[in-house]
């Protein structure tokens, strides 16, 4: 039963009701978190924590203290500490290990160079994408394959835009999943337009050892032209699937267009990047001679 006591105005004075309002502040106090001024405490955990990651000062690999240990750092409760940990494993910086604990996630992350996927490395013109990508990361000491899948689609609205396709025209997609020590790490999926490679290696299974850049040559469609798009978004359901993403990924899309030397588009890749896995590097030259 809980008694309501009216005190007259002026009965505590100013003191009496400041001294008041202190006391059941502290009591209600007593079940918050403990907050230092940074905003809730389960924030200041994971700040403090990502702080020691980019530091170095929890390296790579690093199991993070028990949630006992860190509770007792900051005199709050487990659940708080559980809180601040899950902020960093959505982030892409901590994962769980069960009953180990939580780890400092590694992170190797892939050199992907999207001119050297254009066309292939010109010191190899006949290279595939998917065979540079095997060779460079051997050369890295790691192990790398590629999964294939062909198939006759309807394709979806950013493809069919870019590729001049009308509502009823389908495409030959060459949906790719490439993994490192396997790990799923990217996908590569290439669209071409159906009417253009129908009976052509592009449309059969398998890997094309001479490269599609070189059945498109024969076929009429030789592609000597490309426009590169990066897009940073949220991943989508598929990809997520495909990728083993985990939550608050983002990833960085990389779409190419391949156009004849009339400017017909003739092939369109969709290369997904999860931002936790990849360096995007652009190296050129520069030809101009006595500039400073």
């Amino acid at each position: 039963m809980r008694t309501m006591v009216m005190l007259a105005p002026g009965a505590l004075g100013v003191k009496g009701v400041y001294r008041l309002t202190r006391q059941c502040r502290g009591r209600y106090n007593e079940h918050m978190p403990r907050s230092r001024g940074r905003g809730p405490l389960y924030q200041q955990i994971a700040d403090d924590l990502r702080r020691q990651v980019i530091d170095g000062s929890l390296p790579s690999g690093t199991r993070l203290p028990t949630e006992t240990e860190i509770a007792s750092r900051y005199e709050t409760t487990r659940a708080t500490v559980r809180q601040g940990i899950g902020v960093l494993v959505n982030e892409g910086l901590v994962v769980a290990d069960r009953p180990r604990g939580h780890f400092v996630r590694s992170w190797t992350p892939m050199a992907y160079r999207p001119l050297d996927e254009e066309l292939g490395k010109k010191s190899d013109p006949e290279s595939q994408p998917g065979d540079q990508f095997t060779r460079e990361q051997a050369r890295e000491g790691r192990a790398a394959r590629q999964l294939i899948e062909v198939a006759i689609v309807e394709p979806p609205a950013e493809v069919a835009t870019r590729l001049n396709l009308g509502p009823s025209d389908a495409a030959v997609v060459r949906r790719r999943v490439r993994y490192i020590d396997d790990q799923p790490f990217n996908t590569n999926d290439s669209y071409f337009p159906r009417s253009l490679v129908e009976g052509s290696e592009i449309s059969g299974p398998g890997d094309i050892a001479r490269g599609a850049n070189t059945v498109l040559a024969e076929l009429g469609y030789a592609q000597v032209r490309t426009a590169h798009e990066i897009i940073i978004r949220m991943p989508r359901p598929d990809e997520v699937a495909r990728l083993e993403l985990g939550l608050g990924t983002p990833v960085a899309m990389h779409i190419c267009t391949g156009y004849t030397a009339k400017g017909v588009p003739v092939r369109v890749v969709l290369n997904c990047l999860p931002g936790d896995r990849h360096v995007i590097k652009f190296e050129g030259r520069d030809d101009r001679e006595g500039d400073e």
